[in-house]
């Protein structure tokens, strides 16, 4: 656990950047991850605030005791549900949308190439337009502007020993444990079988792959025996006597 994890909250003392809020502004979200690059699922769509990094959903259980904040995409750019960023900072005044019946606030500025004309508030850092009474148009901006009015960011922290991830995230299992064994395969496999043994092992798959068919069990180990299958197939396939309509 980084030092910079651990924000202390004493009267007095001005507090800049805690490391977890650095990480949430550095790191990049939704790249491969290293450690996980053949398997699937592997975008790092998560925050560790005790290590101070992003992780994939395969690294979730080396930090199955750390604070884990997930974060999400919407319209190209990193968001996280304002109910779980609450636990760490005070986010009032930052304006938040609604996704999939959650609210979120971006992370990062989102600096606007045309500057804003109309009436209304504006951002305080990146002079986005925003809906009344939200001045901050996402978690970076306010951050930039409480550091730059009162170089004080203690009374807007908040502690928080616990943050899990949200009930409705999906962690992936890994590929081994999904791994299912047939018992044609074992059968296969079996070293210590007979002659007499080895010589069923066709009738016992050919009776696995048609036991809907209710086909008869046949060893197909002569000629005779493969025509005998060849015809129960085309016996089973044969259509009914057709039966006419009646007459008007």
């Amino acid at each position: 656990m980084r030092q910079g994890s651990l924000v202390p909250l004493l009267r007095g003392q001005a507090i800049r950047k805690p490391a977890w809020l650095e990480a949430l502004d550095a790191q990049k979200f939704f790249v491969g991850c290293c450690l996980h690059e053949n398997a699937k699922k592997n975008e790092k769509n998560i925050c560790c605030l005790d290590c101070c990094t992003s992780i994939c959903p395969h690294c979730v259980s080396s930090h199955r005791r750390h604070r884990l904040l997930q974060v999400r995409r919407y319209v190209y750019h990193d968001v996280v549900r304002l109910e779980d960023l609450e636990k760490l900072i005070d986010c009032s005044s930052v304006q938040s949308y609604t996704i999939n019946s959650s609210k979120v606030v971006f992370l990062k500025k989102r600096p606007q190439s045309r500057q804003f004309k109309g009436s209304g508030n504006i951002c305080t850092s990146c002079d986005r337009s925003l809906q009344e009474p939200f001045v901050h148009c996402s978690l970076g901006c306010k951050v930039e502007y409480v550091l730059r009015q009162k170089q004080d960011l203690s009374p807007y922290l908040r502690r928080c020993k616990t943050l899990q991830l949200s009930p409705d995230y999906i962690v992936p299992h890994d590929v081994d444990e999904e791994t299912t064994h047939s018992t044609i395969v074992e059968g296969d496999e079996h070293t210590g079988s007979s002659d007499s043994e080895r010589l069923s092992l066709p009738c016992t798959r050919f009776q696995i792959m048609n036991r809907k068919a209710n086909w008869p069990c046949i060893s197909a180990t002569s000629p005779a025996a493969a025509s005998d299958v060849h015809t129960s197939r085309n016996i089973s396939r044969r259509k009914g006597v057709p039966h006419r309509s009646p007459l008007c």
